[in-house]
Order: structure tokens, then sequence, then C-alpha cells
């Protein structure tokens, strides 16, 4: 008897992938993200770097969020904070989901532009324009740097990378999305969180209370 050849449901196979970022489109108006934390009974705001869009169509704000980009909603951690909700500062209205005209915007342009199977391709680049930066140390925060992000780059298969400048890589100014001298922080070894730019202008301005929570995180305190 002939042996019966494997059936592969493919719909189950859909089912199963996880869904991924297929297109974005940046902050411009301001709107902010509200959380809170269980060791606080204050609401914080962090501003939106972008907004998007997901292979099943849902789509979401995205923050640099302690060492990644994540995704507002997913924000569920006792400590570090919880999503709850988006704010325009301008009007003060609370918002839930993204402004119709930037989920019609994302709707429209993942449907414009096809999916690439490049995985090495990158399909957009945006500007950093809330002024995130990234912290490095190699010796538990004895020593440490800070450095601006210059853009955020989307590949084809999803993933979205920190881009900062490597400044002996320069070769022309002012340096644009794409350029060669970009690399991403998400490889180096030494990096580890991200600062939003009032932190990390404290931290340059030598500020007290920013270096006491620097030499907190070695685990000294001042």
């Amino acid at each position: 008897m002939a042996k019966e050849a494997d059936v592969i449901d493919f719909r189950q196979h859909k089912l199963n992938t996880k869904p991924v970022i297929r297109r974005l489109i940046p902050e411009l108006d301001g709107l902010e993200m509200l959380y809170t934390n269980d060791t606080s009974d204050q609401i914080f705001s962090l501003k939106v770097l972008c907004w998007a869009i997901w292979s099943d169509g849902h789509i979401d704000g995205m923050v640099p969020w302690i060492n990644q980009l994540a995704a507002c909603r997913s924000l569920d951690d006792p400590l570090n904070g919880h999503w709850e909700g988006f704010l325009d500062p301008h009007t003060g209205q609370i918002l839930f989901d993204a402004p119709q005209y930037k989920a019609d915007y994302l709707t429209a342009s993942a449907k414009y532009y096809p999916i690439e199977a490049n995985s090495q391709l990158a399909i957009q680049e945006i500007p950093d324009i809330i002024g995130s930066h990234a912290v490095f140390t190699m010796d538990h925060f004895d020593h440490f740097h800070i450095q601006e992000i210059h853009s955020w780059r989307l590949y084809a298969d999803g993933s979205l990378m920190a881009m900062a400048v490597e400044a002996d890589q320069v070769l022309n100014t002012p340096v644009l999305p794409g350029d060669e001298c970009l690399y991403s922080v998400f490889h180096r070894k030494d990096f580890h969180y991200f600062f939003q730019n009032n932190i990390a202008n404290k931290i340059k301005a030598k500020d007290p209370d920013a270096l006491a929570a620097m030499a907190h995180l070695s685990g000294r305190h001042s």
C-alpha cells in the first residue's frame, strides 16, 4: 500500500506565524503615551516615537523602552509601567487608539508597498525626533557614555533597529537616513538602555539626581 502523503495546513501555519511590523509613520504632532507603575500613584508620560502597522493589521504606538522599541499596549510590568492611553498635549484629549488619519495612512501604505521576502532589505528609515539616547557600558556603569539615536530602520522581516552615527566614518554632512556611517546600537555588546532626551541632557550636565540614578544602575548609591 502506498504511503499517504503528509498534508500541511498552510492556514494553520499562517495563524501560528507571529505578526511583524510592515510600515511606520513618525509621530509629528507630539502625542504622548501615558503609563503608571506600582511604585507611584502618578501618571507619567513619554513621547511617542512613531506608529506601526503589523502584518495582521493591528496598529499601535511605539516608544523606546528600557532596552528595546516597544509597542505601547504591550507595556504591562508592575515595576516599569502599565500602558494607560495616549495624550494629545495640544487639546488634552485622551486617546486609546491611533488617530484615524494616521491609521488610514498606515493601512493604505501597507497595501501599496508589497511585502519583500529579503530580510536584509531596509524598507523604511525614519528620523528620531524625540531625542532618544542610548547608554553604553562595559563595566556595570562605573564608566559609561551616551549617544543620540539618529534614526530607526525597518527591515523587510519586521525587525526595527536603532541607528546611531559612527563619528569617524562620517564622510558627508548632514548625516541622512541610509548613510553608511550609521550602525545599529542593538549590535553593540555594551549597549544597555535607552534614555529620554531630558534625562540624557541632565546626565550630560552632570545633574546630581541624574548621576545618582546612574550610580543606582551600577549597584552603588551616591
